[in-house]
């Protein structure tokens, strides 16, 4: 079981692909806010309708100084149809190894249907300009979520 992510930490460094193979890393977003979202599973309804929450309110992020990356454990192929299909604009990166995942805590035992299970963690780490944790919210519901985070943000 990977360790929470608590305010203060310093957000674990990496590198993923996104959609189309490219790397991208947190450190090219130094300076600025991020919203690093963990999802389990591209093209299924719930991680869609996040996905698309998150499109339709880049806008309102982008302009308060937040940047959004969406990590789940697909390839960059699926993830670049689901970009496609969902008209999505926030980046997706590929953590098929899972090593992001369990570095912000976002994969370990949950409850699915009544059963404990190992999987994604549905989860949201907001990084500040240093790089430092600023919010780390587990076990997060699809929907609503981004319309609740914009109002906790105060944005």
């Amino acid at each position: 079981m990977s360790e929470r992510l608590q305010p203060g930490d310093t957000a674990p460094a990496f590198t993923l692909p996104d959609a189309d193979g490219k790397p991208v890393s947190l450190a090219d977003h130094a300076g600025r806010k991020v919203v690093v979202y963990f999802y389990p599973a591209a093209l299924t309804p719930g991680c869609t309708k996040q996905a698309c929450d998150f499109t339709d309110n880049l806008g309102l992020l982008a302009d308060s100084g937040y940047e959004v990356i969406g990590v789940s454990p697909d390839k960059p192929e699926k993830l670049a149809k689901f970009r496609e299909k969902e008209d999505l604009e926030v980046t997706l990166l590929s953590d098929p190894e899972k090593k992001v995942l369990e570095a912000y805590g976002a994969f370990g035992e949950k409850k699915l249907y009544g059963k404990t299970v190992t999987g994604v963690i549905r989860s949201t780490v907001i990084v500040d300009e240093e790089g430092k944790v600023e919010r780390a919210l587990y076990n997060v519901r699809a929907t609503g979520h981004v319309a609740k985070l914009i109002k906790d943000l105060a944005l």
